[in-house]
């Protein structure tokens, strides 16, 4: 099973579906305990979220704080997707026992609603890991640069790989585009390739000489193929392989220094 589920043109992380579906199951249980002892707990439940929330997010900056000193408002950009998960849940565990410490009459039904969203958080969690591809290697895909050079993945095994699908057309591309290049700088050692989906020869060109990149490092894919591949159909989405040629981390969605570095760090051993 793959990180996202595919409905149609629209994608959505597994990893999220889980943390929605941990989340109505708690509220529903604490509050149904609620109701039965009279009181209300909505304050509580949306105070429990958002701490939660704010350890989790807080927790990744302050892990990579060097990649967020330059730009401060992306702290704020949680589409980056920059969480740190234990986090959150060790702020949920604080708040809990305070409710008890302060005797609180909302304590156990609120306990209940937060131990029910642990299991099922950990869970889904631990499950997606279990069910993603084991020893995804390369792919088999081979493709034009624009330097008019055939390059096939599979021939790159023997350093750290990371391969960006993106297009033109689409702005969370463009937008990490900048930051893509500035690790491709920062890593000698690992290979940027980017595979730019179904567009024609002549977009990308010009987009390409506008930033700046080399053309070396695009390859195209009329046809779409790769993103079939590793059947992946969101952009951007980027793969990380280590230089034995496997796949350790795939993130769909927008990219900031950040999240970069987090699974750079993954495929490419310090220096």
């Amino acid at each position: 099973m793959g990180q996202t589920l595919q409905i149609g043109p629209f994608t959505l992380a597994w990893v999220l579906i889980v943390l929605l579906t941990g989340w109505l199951a708690g509220t529903w249980l604490a509050e149904h305990l609620a109701r039965k002892r009279g009181i209300r707990i909505e304050r509580h439940i949306w105070l429990i979220a958002l701490a939660g929330l704010l350890a989790a997010r807080l927790a990744f900056v302050a892990q990579y704080a060097s990649a967020y000193a330059s730009s401060q408002w992306s702290i704020v950009d949680i589409r980056d997707g920059g969480w740190e998960p234990m986090a959150g849940l060790a702020a949920i565990g604080v708040y809990v026992l305070a409710l008890w410490v302060w005797h609180s009459a909302s304590a156990r039904a609120v306990t209940a609603g937060a131990a029910l969203f642990t299991a099922i958080w950990l869970g889904g969690s631990t499950a997606l890991s279990l069910l993603a591809p084991q020893n995804t290697t390369l792919p088999q895909f081979t493709g034009v640069a624009l330097d008019a050079q055939s390059l096939s993945l599979p021939d790159l095994k023997g350093q750290p790989v990371v391969i960006n699908l993106w297009a033109t057309w689409c702005p969370p591309c463009r937008r990490e585009m900048p930051v893509l290049m500035d690790a491709q700088k920062a890593h000698p050692g690992v290979r940027f390739v980017y595979v730019n989906q179904g567009e024609k020869p002549d977009a990308v060109l010009r987009y390409v000489q506008q930033i700046g990149m080399a053309e070396s490092s695009i390859v195209l894919d009329p046809q779409e193929a790769l993103s079939r591949m590793v059947q992946q159909r969101a952009l951007p989405t980027t793969l990380f392989f280590n230089a034995q040629g496997r796949q350790v981390a795939v993130r769909s969605g927008e990219l900031s220094k950040a999240t970069l570095a987090q699974h750079l760090e993954q495929i490419d051993a310090p220096r």
